[in-house]
């Protein structure tokens, strides 16, 4: 965990949510019973799936029925293509985005001008959870255009009555130079470009001449040892921001001062946590896969969706004094699983790892290769500083993680790649039939 600033002690924090209340389950329920009117009357895709599941929606009352609905994947989504879910007439669609297209196809979500409103409005909160105000000067570092997250993070800080600086992805003088010119406080970024930013900082001896205090980092799943490598170097407090393009795009929830899991707006979402195998829900501590439901959305609703993201629900209230629910941190997906040798694996291990070993940064990638046709090599590069002591010590530790035996190479830091975008783990050069299951 990075640093907490004497901007925004947890005291204060709890001190801010102690007015806030959590939607009452009446309301829960009525909002899910329209969601699932809304989907049934309004999409044809919908109907159908809903009259295959065997489901009336007058038989929905709310929560508790939500077992009865059918899932739904992204890859329904592309098989609707383009707007196959829209749920609303086209002259009511103010606005399409899309995915990155990172796991496939891109896949298209439309907008309506409340959702519009709304996307702004959870957005505005976790501006608020982070302890940004109209006093502050917010640079953000997204990609703008079909990707939502340059659009959401700047509709964000404007409801927040922030002033906005909105350089966009790479060209990092034009990053700096905005961010010592105009005193920027706050960065919105992927955690790959906020560390790159970080690192360029630090290299150049200029944090000095700066006067940012937090980070708003997300669009990737990032690890402690990447967040405490960015606050350190440029001494501030980063918060972990999620969400999807599916669910209007970043927003969904952030976590707190205490940094203790990321609460989601429980006025907007009902979340479940399944098992991916069996698709029932697991108790609450218990790792699996979210699975989201929303409640307002009004162009593009959707029911029982299948994110593949990894995580659990907490039960115990934050001390922060939250009323809104918390998931842990993004473990991984169910779908960055690589089969080596037989046995799964997934870059997040390599993150848990990583930082128990002194002396290695939070980068690192992950090469597969079949060399002539042989065994699985898996050679895992990390950037630090550390000797054959340290390789020696990842190498035993990630074998005792992973299951498989893998070699370590440690190069020097700004090695691997940086991204203004998402960053890619794993480099899986196997033919297909080789892979099984590749990144």
């Amino acid at each position: 965990m990075g640093r907490v600033t004497g901007q925004h002690e947890p005291a204060l924090v709890a001190s801010a949510h102690a007015a806030e209340s959590s939607p009452a389950q009446d309301s829960i329920d009525a909002w899910i019973r329209e969601t699932v009117r809304q989907a049934y009357e309004g999409s044809a895709w919908w109907r159908a799936r809903l009259d295959d599941a065997g489901v009336d929606p007058s038989s929905v009352h709310g929560r508790a029925d939500l077992s009865i609905l059918p899932f739904s994947t992204k890859q329904d989504l592309r098989d609707a293509y383009p707007l196959g879910w829209a749920t609303v007439p086209d002259r009511d669609i103010l606005r399409v985005h899309a995915s990155s297209g990172t796991t496939g196809k891109r896949t298209l979500c439309a907008y309506s001008a409340r959702d519009l409103r709304d996307w702004a409005d959870q957005f505005a909160r976790c501006y608020r959870y982070a302890g940004v105000t109209e006093a502050d000067k917010v640079q953000v570092m997204v990609g703008f255009g079909l990707w939502t997250a340059g659009s959401g993070f700047q509709a964000g800080a404007e409801r927040v009555g922030a002033t906005v600086v909105p350089t966009g992805p790479g060209n990092v003088e034009l990053q700096l130079e905005m961010m010592r010119d105009l005193g920027t406080t706050t960065i919105c970024a992927t955690s790959s470009f906020a560390l790159l930013i970080a690192e360029e900082v630090a290299s150049r001896g200029i944090r000095g001449s700066l006067q940012l205090r937090r980070g708003v980092i997300g669009s990737e799943r990032w690890g402690s040892g990447m967040r405490s490598r960015i606050d350190e170097l440029l001494n501030i407090e980063s918060f972990d921001i999620y969400g999807l393009t599916e669910l209007y795009g970043p927003g969904v929830g952030i976590d707190c001062g205490h940094h203790d899991g990321i609460h989601v707006w429980s006025d907007y979402y009902v979340v479940e946590i399944i098992d991916p195998e069996t698709l029932e829900p697991v108790p609450p501590g218990q790792e699996g896969e979210i699975v989201v439901t929303t409640l307002r959305k009004e162009a593009m609703p959707l029911i029982r969706y299948r994110t593949r993201d990894r995580s659990w629900l907490y039960q115990d209230p934050c001390p922060c004094g939250s009323p809104f629910p918390r998931i842990g941190r993004i473990l991984g997906r169910t779908d960055d699983v690589v089969k080596v040798r037989g046995v799964a694996i997934a870059p997040a291990q390599v993150d848990s790892v990583l930082s128990t070993v002194e002396g290695l940064g939070p980068e690192y990638q992950i090469r597969i290769s079949r060399p002539d046709g042989g065994r699985d090599q898996v050679v895992v590069l990390v950037e630090g500083e550390g000797g054959a002591g340290a390789r020696t010590v990842l190498a035993e530790r990630l074998r005792e993680a992973m299951g498989v035996r893998v070699e370590v190479e440690i190069v020097s830091y700004g090695t691997l790649p940086r991204s203004e975008g998402k960053s890619r783990r794993v480099v899986d050069v196997r033919s297909p039939e080789d892979a099984g299951n590749a990144s």
